[in-house]
């Protein structure tokens, strides 16, 4: 076993678990599941079996991830945080052979008591705010705040906001440095960085959180 499970957590021996994963208090990960490498789950997370996690990803306290549920490399998973598998739940009636997935691309984030509705893909380095609730597909680096939740700006990939578009419609991460543009309506990208790679070693991290005054993601 080249991963850590915490003596009060289950890992069920059909289970598929990464290197360097680290399974945290009360948390039960069931057989056919799996779970990449260098993850850390949170207290009470439980995994369902079918549901696929990617490497790196982050899922803090009392976080479910049911049948079906796709999460990518990266992605960050607040507490509490709800993501549905029935759009019609009913007590009386057994509907476990409909559920719907929800997809989560590369390192978006969800934030802590948000809410994303089952059938919805969220899109590369979406930025989830917390207790929002997300009911349509959301696109890559859009900031999603409400409920229901709707965009209201965009977020580099360093979890920063992006302002303050140049007269070629460029936006600059404050923290990285990388250049990101709207290429279509509704559709950004950056313009300096593979996406689909991790951060190069040598990329600032600085720690700093430079949001303006009075202002929230």
């Amino acid at each position: 076993m080249n991963y850590y499970c915490h003596p009060s957590s289950y890992v069920d021996e059909e289970a598929d678990i990464g290197d360097e994963t680290k399974i945290w208090h009360f948390s039960h990960v069931m057989a056919g599941a799996r779970v990449g490498a260098n993850c850390v789950l949170g207290q009470n997370v439980h995994v369902a079996g079918g549901a696929t996690i990617g490497n790196g990803v982050k899922i803090q306290n009392n976080v479910s991830i049911y049948e079906g549920n796709e999460i990518e490399d990266c992605v960050f998973l607040g507490p509490s945080c709800v993501l549905t598998n029935i759009p019609n739940p009913r007590a009386e009636i057994n509907r476990h052979s409909l559920y719907d997935k929800i997809i989560i691309r590369r390192g978006a984030t969800i934030g802590a008591n948000a809410t994303v509705v089952c059938g919805v893909e969220v899109g590369p380095y979406a930025f989830i705010a917390a207790g929002a609730t997300v009911i349509t597909n959301v696109p890559a680096y859009a900031l999603m705040a409400g409920v229901p939740a709707r965009k209201i700006g965009w977020m580099s990939r360093h979890g920063q906001r992006l302002c303050d578009p140049d007269q070629n419609n460029i936006m600059t991460c404050p923290e990285s440095g990388l250049r990101y543009q709207e290429t279509a309506p509704g559709q950004l990208r950056c313009l300096d960085l593979d996406e689909n790679q991790p951060l190069p070693r040598e990329m600032p991290r600085t720690g700093q959180r430079y949001w303006r005054k009075n202002e929230s993601p």
